[in-house]
């Protein structure tokens, strides 16, 4: 976009004492036309530019002028303004910095720049929880914030279904999934010492914590993000147990990534044969203990037919059974 372009265009000026038109051109991917007219529109913006016609003449920033915006590009701008995640950033302390970051921005962008970015995140905003939920309490997140930044040790007191526990923790990092946040952190022994045992906390359910004097060097090679990628797969891995065949009508195969995980039911589908003669489909999908799987077709109704295992066949009619029972 001409945005973009022209943040480009103003660095690659204050990386070089002069370039031609045909340089800048080049550099950028442009026409010498084009260029042209990005060249008027940073004067038109302020940008103090000379021009030498000739020749070996050329084109370059007055000496001594800078933007105040080096190394940030439009886009990486517009993604301060169209970060859309306001409250995640206030759960984590980070509120306050947000708006100073966008009133920096507002202040050093030239004119058409920062209109530009802020039309463009006025049409972008994220909203990370899903419909009709709200998130969890997110009460001890601020002071976890903290604890990760500062690498403090943390004692916490985290509830359970058994109860609860007290854990002593080297948090290393902060995960927001779906509008729930969850708490990385290495576990610390009785003696002190950490190991490679690395879990996740719920931090709704973190009851109290207390921030120890005691600081923890983070393992180097621990990043964050590929940490949760790995993990996120593994955890999904060990619920999906139980193969389960199903036949499924035309209705039904439409209908099977929103009864399930749209992931797991395009992998079922791609795999999936030919329909038969009735236009039904036999698929496989991997899914947790019968109980749940029953639970997770049963919207699907008429339009699936499950073969086996019989366990799962037999908890789908019993709730089924249970259901016309209720209704008859």
């Amino acid at each position: 976009m001409r945005a973009e372009r022209l943040v480009a265009l103003l660095f690659t000026l204050q990386s070089r004492r002069s370039a031609t038109v045909t340089e800048l051109a080049a550099a950028l991917g442009v026409s010498p036309r084009t260029m042209h007219r990005d060249l008027d529109a940073l004067r038109a913006a302020g940008v103090p530019l000379w021009t030498e016609p000739g020749r070996h003449g050329g084109v370059g920033l007055v000496a001594g002028w800078r933007s105040r915006l080096d190394g940030l590009t439009s886009r990486e701008a517009v993604t301060v303004f169209a970060m859309g995640v306001p409250r995640a950033l206030a759960e984590l302390g980070l509120g306050a910095a947000d708006t100073s970051a966008q009133a920096k921005l507002t202040a050093t962008l030239p004119t058409p720049l920062r209109e530009q970015a802020q039309h463009l995140a006025q049409r972008f905003h994220l909203d990370a929880p899903g419909w009709f939920r709200r998130g969890d309490d997110t009460g001890p997140l601020t002071d976890l914030a903290r604890a990760v930044w500062e690498q403090r040790r943390t004692r916490l007191d985290y509830a359970r279904r058994d109860g609860g526990v007290a854990r002593t923790v080297d948090p290393l990092g902060l995960v927001l999934k779906a509008g729930v946040w969850y708490l990385v952190a290495r576990a610390v022994d009785a003696d002190g010492g950490a190991g490679d045992d690395v879990r996740t906390y719920r931090v709704g359910r973190v009851r109290t914590l207390d921030l120890l004097d005691e600081r923890f060097d983070r393992p180097t090679d621990f990043a964050l993000a590929s940490w949760w990628e790995r993990s996120s797969a593994e955890f999904e891995r060990s619920l999906r147990r139980v193969p389960v065949r199903l036949r499924l009508s035309p209705v039904g195969v439409r209908a099977l990534p929103a009864a399930l995980d749209a992931d797991l039911a395009a992998e079922a589908l791609r795999c999936a044969g030919e329909p038969g003669p009735d236009g039904w489909t036999e698929v496989v999908v991997a899914l947790e203990q019968p109980e749940i799987a029953a639970g997770q077709l049963l919207c699907l109704g008429t339009e699936v037919e499950i073969l086996g295992p019989d366990e799962v066949r037999a908890a789908f009619a019993d709730t089924a059974r249970r259901m016309a029972d209720r209704h008859g």
